[in-house]
């Protein structure tokens, strides 16, 4: 049984993870951390409390982190200081975080930072991979709920290092003449152009667009809701252990 700590449980994403992992059997869910948590016990023994001492108390194995990028650094810390694996999935870590995350998870405690888990999206960014060498131009457009803080999005920027790292022959941008700021997006990874949408009513939302001579290719990945996440986090939370240091993307507990 593996016992596991959610860092910012009190979150959308948080709470949906304390939830999914207590409907585990193979997990046991036994801290829950939250600035607005006070330090008292939970229902169904859970330690709940604002900082990540409760995980030291309830003997966590794993903490899985959906807070943000400044909060989820300290959180990993503190679980590389106490032996603790580490799987994240806040967006908006630099490289600089990175280099330090591999630095501080030789392994064991491992870590895992992924920047997205559903599977339906690991394995978009994969086909779009696969077919990058046969197309000349590529763009990108992440689509997310408007309390989204961060842009562009952890899987947009992910998609593009991926796309840039599987073919270099991307043609260049034709614009010359621009009539308002920023209507190519930012630009990724390779010179690939990134759009991003911030619009009530959607969650988490991906296209990748690929043209060449008289053809295009379009693979959309949609998740509808934050249920969607939780196969993915569930399966990092169990291989976690088993993959030495610091692995970047769901892929690689995937086989692919």
């Amino acid at each position: 049984m593996v016992r596991v700590g959610v860092f910012g449980a009190a979150g959308r994403m948080g709470g949906e993870v304390c939830r999914a992992v207590a409907a585990d059997p193979e997990l046991e869910l036994v801290a829950a951390v939250d600035p607005r948590y006070p330090a008292t016990p939970g229902p169904d023994g859970v330690a709940c409390g604002p900082g990540p001492e409760v995980m030291a108390s309830a003997g966590v194995d794993v903490a899985v982190d959906f807070t943000v990028a400044a909060s989820a650094m300290a959180n990993a810390r503190w679980c590389a200081d106490h032996g603790v694996h580490a799987v994240i999935g806040t967006s908006g870590l630099r490289d600089d975080a990175t280099a330090e995350l591999r630095a501080a998870f030789p392994g064991p405690p491992n870590c895992l930072v992924a920047p997205n888990f559903a599977i339906g999206a690991v394995l978009m960014v994969r086909l779009a991979e696969l077919a990058a060498p046969m197309f000349e131009t590529v763009e990108i457009i992440e689509l997310h709920h408007d309390g989204k803080t961060d842009a562009p999005s952890g899987t947009a920027m992910h998609t593009a290092d991926r796309l840039a790292a599987a073919s270099s022959e991307w043609s260049p941008d034709p614009t010359r003449t621009v009539n308002l700021e920023g209507p190519r997006g930012a630009v990724g990874a390779g010179g690939i152009h990134i759009h991003s949408v911030r619009l009530r009513g959607l969650v988490a939302h991906q296209e990748v667009l690929l043209g060449t001579t008289g053809q295009t290719l379009t693979i959309r990945h949609d998740s509808y809701d934050r249920t969607s996440f939780m196969p993915g986090v569930l399966l990092a939370v169990k291989r976690v252990g088993s993959h030495p240091g610091l692995t970047i993307g769901l892929d690689a507990y995937l086989g692919f």
